[in-house]
């Protein structure tokens, strides 16, 4: 019996490994060496060149502020969840997670719907001279759109499991609203909400299909590093696409050595 299930392990660790050498590691490793074929110039060409330059500017600055106001609502969102009974809590919760159900094309459609020519604000905000469409607050509002569920979803299995004992006996004795969050909450959802902010920052950082359908793709000013590589790879500048392939690996591979380390931080502090 023992070697039989030695021999079912080692059957399912190899499987494991093979099947992820061949569906994640290949291709991974085949976009570095695409990204460097020609050398270390046509790489560092590729991916300073003012259009490349501006699609790493916009994404870095649309994930900045995609991170900044998820931060805020996730917190809002799961502390209303979690502390409060209230007439639709349970929509309000299953609206957080629309976002994952949704296709991100569908929610670029949306937003042109919502914000386009045809419809019933843009001439409001075209008289204040407000551009949503083909234009960074589109990218901007898709982006967070995609990605508003995440920090919220990490933070409110903590609070429900954390209760609210030790809130109650601090407000009891005279604590304010903040100096309870930031004595008794917070600390123990630190883990769990710099958990969330990675996932978005991920999210963020890689997202195509809502992007692409607000975006017009104008180049060194609408396009996103996604964006800049699926228009770089269409004008069979491999390298050029590749290149900048090659720097998301790169910050996806941080993140992920990110999201670990939290993970056992979290697990090691609780456990």
């Amino acid at each position: 019996m023992n070697q039989e299930k030695q021999v079912t392990k080692w059957v399912l660790i190899i499987f494991s490994t093979v099947f992820l050498a061949i569906m994640l590691l290949l291709p991974l490793f085949y976009v570095i060496i695409t990204a460097f074929r020609e050398g270390w110039s046509a790489f560092t060409a590729a991916i300073t060149n003012e259009d490349a330059a501006a699609s790493i500017r916009l994404t870095l600055i649309v994930t900045l502020i995609t991170v900044a106001v998820n931060t805020f609502f996730g917190i809002f969102a799961s502390w209303v969840i979690t502390k409060y009974r209230f007439f639709g809590k349970k929509v309000l919760s299953a609206l957080i997670d629309l976002p994952l159900t949704v296709s991100p094309i569908i929610a670029g459609l949306i937003y042109v719907l919502t914000f386009g020519r045809n419809s019933i604000l843009y001439p409001i905000l075209d008289a204040w001279g407000i551009h949503i469409i083909f234009a960074v607050p589109g990218i901007v509002l898709a982006t967070i759109f995609v990605t508003f569920p995440f920090i919220s979803r990490e933070l409110i299995p903590v609070l429900t499991a954390v209760g609210n004992d030790e809130e109650e006996a601090a407000a009891m004795m005279g604590a304010g609203f903040f100096r309870i969050f930031r004595s008794i909450t917070f600390p123990h959802i630190k883990w769990a909400f710099l958990y969330g902010i990675v996932l978005c920052a991920a999210r963020a950082m890689g997202e195509f299909g809502a992007v692409s359908v607000l975006s017009g793709h104008l180049r060194g000013k609408t396009n996103t590093m996604p964006l800049h590589i699926e228009v770089t790879y269409q004008a069979f500048d491999f390298t050029g696409a590749f290149a900048m392939s090659s720097i998301l690996v790169v910050m996806a591979l941080i993140i992920l050595v990110l999201r670990n380390v939290l993970e056992y931080r979290g697990k090691k502090e609780n456990g």
